[in-house]
């Protein structure tokens, strides 16, 4: 029998959806980074404006007894009650970015398992994963999964099961064998475009475990492997070649955004006077070291 040809009209609008796929994530991905940006501007400009206000009208010195029960007050209003606060939660319990370089020094393969875990449970990846798949919600992909608060959960659970497997193979067992570096160290010498260009460049060029740049070969192969895996459970009509290297280059991608939030992190907490400045790495010296 005569296999019938492809029909045109639905090749053209397969494209016509990757590419409204891979304009909303890129679109999303700058409307992240613009909102980091206006809060580190908007938080600079205000603590001047409080400097001033202080500056203007200073109180007298609290007495010895004063400053104790400002202390004690303190203590007990432990429970978060600002946005600052809660960035400041974060940065402490290092929920949001975990591979943030906080020293030079190598990890070994336990701190690099330990690493892995803490990425795949970090804030940032419930947050991203959700993200995700509310935009392949809104384009039904993969079809299979349907619509619905039954599909939402089916496509977030497939984007923190990539995510986490992406850790396991990436962070942990490839970085190892590798002995390559998997964390993420801040330059604080560059400006907007030089982040750009070294959070890019970040994806591709990691540190050995020595302090040499080498390619990421963990960091990749650790994407594609996870990829690979994911056609286990997706449906069938999303297992192709074509949708495995299409999701790998959109990880490709959030690792670049994913990248430029963590060279700003740092300067956030900086500009909130959120924490004491970091030694080492992260918003230190600009020396080769922290060049990877």
């Amino acid at each position: 029998m005569p296999t019938s040809a492809p029909v045109p009209g639905n090749q053209n609008q397969k494209l016509h959806h990757v590419i409204l796929s891979a304009r909303a994530r890129l679109g999303l991905t700058c409307w992240l980074i613009v909102a980091i940006l206006l809060l580190v501007q908007a938080s600079g400009a205000q603590q001047q404006t409080q400097t001033q206000t202080q500056t203007e009208t200073t109180p007298p010195a609290p007495s010895a007894n004063q400053q104790g029960q400002s202390t004690t007050a303190a203590v007990m209003m432990a429970p978060v009650q600002s946005g600052a606060e809660m960035f400041s939660f974060l940065a402490r319990k290092s929920r949001l970015f975990p591979n943030l370089a906080m020293n030079p020094g190598p990890l070994s393969p336990e701190e690099k398992f330990k690493l892995a875990a803490n990425n795949s449970l970090a804030l940032s990846s419930w947050i991203a994963a959700g993200l995700s798949a509310g935009i392949n919600q809104a384009y039904d992909s993969p079809a299979g999964y349907g619509q619905g608060a039954e599909g939402y959960g089916k496509r977030y659970g497939a984007a923190m099961a990539r995510r986490a497997s992406s850790q396991v193979f990436g962070t942990f067992l490839l970085a190892s064998a590798l002995h390559q570096d998997p964390r993420f160290f801040v330059r604080s010498d560059l400006n907007l475009g030089g982040s750009i260009k070294y959070s890019i460049r970040r994806v591709f060029i990691t540190r050995s475990d020595t302090g040499k740049h080498v390619f990421n070969w963990s960091g990749l192969l650790g994407m594609l492997m996870s990829e690979g895996l994911a056609n286990a459970y997706y449906p069938d009509n999303f297992r192709t070649a074509g949708n495995t290297f299409s999701r790998f280059g959109y990880d490709l991608l959030g690792n670049a955004g994913g990248n430029l939030l963590r060279q700003y992190w740092p300067r956030i907490n900086h500009k909130l006077k959120l924490a004491p400045p970091p030694t080492g790495p992260v918003g230190g010296s600009s020396s080769g070291a922290t060049k990877p």
